[in-house]
């Protein structure tokens, strides 16, 4: 095809109009109760460890997790409430949804709103077991063991949440099954032992479905493990109010940054693995809010981060121009 043919053709898709709404699953009639059974430990109780307690070790441990201001996050569904009941039982749960789309700022909101530490692990393909569990470790005074951040938050009593699991080897996901079914338990094969999930434990795992592939995908041993919600960009109205508070652009130039997103979107599946998402729609706000013209933050916040083919980032500037 042509180049100025297949220029316009990129064009051409970018008009077109696809509503995003977020989806969830299906509001539940009444909220479980938030009494926890959980088993007796069996080997080392993480009660061991004075509970969360303030001034106990446990407390003093993970301070650091703790969020320390309320996140800003928009709710536009019934996601928050259904986390509340799925942590009020310790449910495992999975968020799915495209890159940027604010499920991260979604766990940091509801650990602050619950007031529960978060541990953070951004996954990699060179991510071991041992990464996440632990490791003795060698020091001027021998050998000493070392929990990994999954053993810490089940040892103490925290929110472990797994940031893009699927980048991890499925070798290593394995390593949370034993935490995310009813023995709520972590084996530490190395040392001997057996962590009991602390009663404030709970673990969160994201993804982006998108990305999938059969040699970067869950098993279906480790999905059926979770409850899900599923997470997209929010509509126009809700994505402008949030890319206007956290930019500090008006919310006129935040709505013309995302139907320039908007537009990015229909382009996936034809040039573009993702469209824009919404971080990158409040880079470039961030930009403007400093005095850098619209054009020239567009173009280096939006267009020239998410391709190199010469077509799409002329389809992608023509979107830029229309609007600034």
């Amino acid at each position: 095809m042509a180049a100025p043919r297949r220029g316009a053709l990129l064009k051409e898709i970018a008009m077109r109009h696809d509503d995003y709404v977020r989806t969830y699953a299906p509001r539940q009639d009444s909220r479980p109760a938030r009494s926890v059974s959980v088993m007796q430990a069996a080997h080392r109780p993480a009660a061991d460890f004075g509970g969360t307690t303030t001034g106990s070790p446990a407390a003093s441990a993970l301070d650091a997790y703790r969020v320390p201001q309320e996140p800003y996050y928009r709710g536009v569904s019934d996601e928050i409430d259904l986390y509340e009941a799925a942590y009020s039982v310790r449910l495992p749960v999975m968020l799915k949804g495209p890159t940027g789309c604010g499920k991260t700022r979604f766990v940091e909101y509801m650990a602050w709103k619950l007031g529960k530490p978060l541990v953070t692990v951004a996954c990699n393909e060179d991510m071991t077991a041992s990464d996440l569990v632990g490791r003795f470790l060698l020091d001027a005074s021998g050998t000493r063991w070392q929990d990994g951040p999954l053993a810490m938050a089940a040892r103490l009593g925290a929110i472990c949440y797994l940031d893009e699991v699927v980048e991890a080897r499925q070798d290593t996901t394995v390593a949370i099954h034993p935490l995310t079914d009813a023995r709520r338990i972590l084996p530490l094969e190395k040392k001997g032992e057996i962590i009991q999930a602390h009663p404030d434990f709970q673990l969160v795992i994201s993804y982006n479905p998108g990305y999938q592939s059969l040699m970067k995908d869950l098993k279906q041993s480790t999905k059926q493990r979770f409850a899900a919600l599923d997470f997209h960009y929010p509509e126009h109205e809700v994505e402008a109010e949030i890319v206007a508070h956290e930019s500090g652009v008006g919310l006129d130039v935040a709505k013309n940054l995302v139907h320039i997103a908007e537009r990015s979107r229909n382009l996936k599946g034809h040039g573009l693995d993702e469209g824009l998402s919404t971080r990158m729609l409040i880079y470039a706000g961030s930009l403007i809010a400093q005095g850098v013209a619209p054009l020239g933050a567009c173009r280096m916040a939006l267009v020239r981060p998410i391709t190199d083919d010469p077509d799409m980032r002329d389809a992608l500037d023509a979107a830029v121009t229309t609007y600034f």
